[in-house]
């Protein structure tokens, strides 16, 4: 069995810019394991721009910000192995992938690295009623056949969910010649960013309709039509609210999944909020030597905090293998550190724990709120001592927020045994 310093599971924006920094940092062999037949992810089908701006400090297509990643990757020296799936992995490290040329193989890694992203939330998760006409496809299924196949989805569309992929393609296949007639949004407020709703909605006159859901479809060959109705507080259809919609197409942008089987397999801890698994400042998961960065970890916004997130990965599975007694000092430490709680107006928080052996560095935690928050701050505390307050004139779940605790703060934090993280409104404040 062929033995790696560090395997990546997963070739997109994440295992590149995490294989990339390990070796910046003296892993050796590093191996990056693909099951597309290409590096770079979802970025090869998002030909629109907007990417890079933190990275590169430029304005760059999703295919040219993989490209970027893909060269170095190469002039590295790092192998990569597309079309490889990975069926197993191992709490020794051991991961098991089968490809056309070698069949089903095992290599034993001292560390690895989990950035296999996410998937589409599929049409069989929304429970609508009707037949299962042609017509119907998931926003990113429908961007890759417009941008990468060049085939004509259809010719009248209605979209479902107001997330970034959704925005992005009622803008697509406007320029493509298709009548987008609405975006539906179930909730009171976009999934998106607030910079693709103006862009890819208000600009080309598409209305986005918000507290609204589709409740039937029609047609039974092809998508004749679909019915919207105004939902209530509970997400429940208004009675007397129905229309018809009249159209061919219906994509689904319902939101994304982090892919994580191989994950659960190997027993991790999972945050039921993300939906991924639970890691500390290092994003190390509870599995020695077993990191985890990106989409799969948690569903990002831009693509460059997945960067800046990978690297921190790949960073600490090269030191990681380097100190000489790091797997008695890197075991699995339960009850050891503290947790980072999610208090009010906060989903979710990214890492979720801080353990008790830091880095010794600042610590960038991500996190999503759960609504719409207006002239409010986001507050850390440790018990009743406030650490950081941050003034924001709106807060939105579509939109990951972020801040930094110093080592200082760190330790503080880990004295007196609690961390939280909140919104405030108001007097609060």
């Amino acid at each position: 069995m062929k033995e790696y310093e560090i395997v990546v599971i997963g070739g997109g924006p994440a295992g590149l810019a995490a294989a990339l920094e390990a070796r910046e940092n003296g892993a050796g062999e590093i191996l990056i394991l693909e099951r597309d037949v290409r590096t770079g992810g979802i970025l090869n089908q998002c030909i629109h721009n907007g990417f890079g701006l933190h990275t590169f400090q430029e304005e760059l297509t999703g295919p040219e910000y993989a490209d970027r990643f893909v060269q170095q990757v190469r002039k590295a020296g790092i192998e990569t192995r597309c079309g490889s799936m990975v069926i197993r992995v191992g709490r020794d490290r051991t991961v098991t992938y089968v490809n056309r040329e070698e069949g089903l193989t095992q290599v034993r890694a001292k560390a690895v690295i989990l950035a296999m992203g996410c998937r589409e939330r599929p049409r069989g998760a929304l429970n609508i009623p009707g037949y299962r006409p042609a017509g119907i496809y998931s926003a990113g299924t429908a961007q890759r056949l417009v941008n990468l196949e060049g085939v004509c989805v259809g010719k009248k569309a209605v979209i479902l969910g107001s997330g970034d992929i959704g925005l992005i393609m009622a803008r697509r296949l406007t320029l493509e010649g298709t009548k987008v007639l609405a975006v539906a949004e179930v909730m009171p407020y976009s999934g998106g960013l607030k910079r693709n709703i103006v862009q890819c909605l208000d600009d080309f006159g598409i209305p986005l309709l918000l507290n609204h859901t589709v409740v039937e479809i029609l047609g039974k060959k092809r998508v004749e039509g679909v019915v919207l109705a105004r939902v209530d507080e509970n997400r429940k259809p208004v009675p007397g609210t129905q229309r018809l919609l009249e159209c061919d197409t219906l994509l689904l942008s319902v939101g994304l999944l982090p892919e994580n089987e191989l994950t659960r397999e190997l027993g991790a801890d999972m945050d039921r909020a993300t939906g991924g698994p639970c890691v500390n400042q290092r994003m190390e998961t509870r599995i020695p030597g077993i990191f985890a960065c990106g989409n799969v970890l948690h569903v990002h916004d831009l693509v460059d905090y997945v960067s800046q997130e990978a690297a921190l990965a790949g960073k600490e599975a090269a030191l990681w293998i380097r100190e000489e007694s790091g797997r008695e000092t890197k075991a699995d430490c339960r009850g050891e550190g503290i947790f980072l709680q999610a208090g009010r107006g906060i989903r979710y928080t990214v890492p979720q724990r801080l353990d008790s052996a830091g880095n010794g560095g600042n610590v960038t935690v991500r996190f999503r709120v759960d609504g719409v928050y207006q002239d409010s701050s986001i507050a850390v505390y440790s018990k009743d001592c406030c650490l950081v307050r941050k003034k924001k004139r709106v807060l939105s779940p579509g939109e990951m927020e972020q801040l930094v605790l110093t080592a200082q703060q760190q330790d503080l934090c880990r004295r007196q045994g609690e961390i939280r993280i909140c919104v405030e409104t108001g007097r609060e404040q």
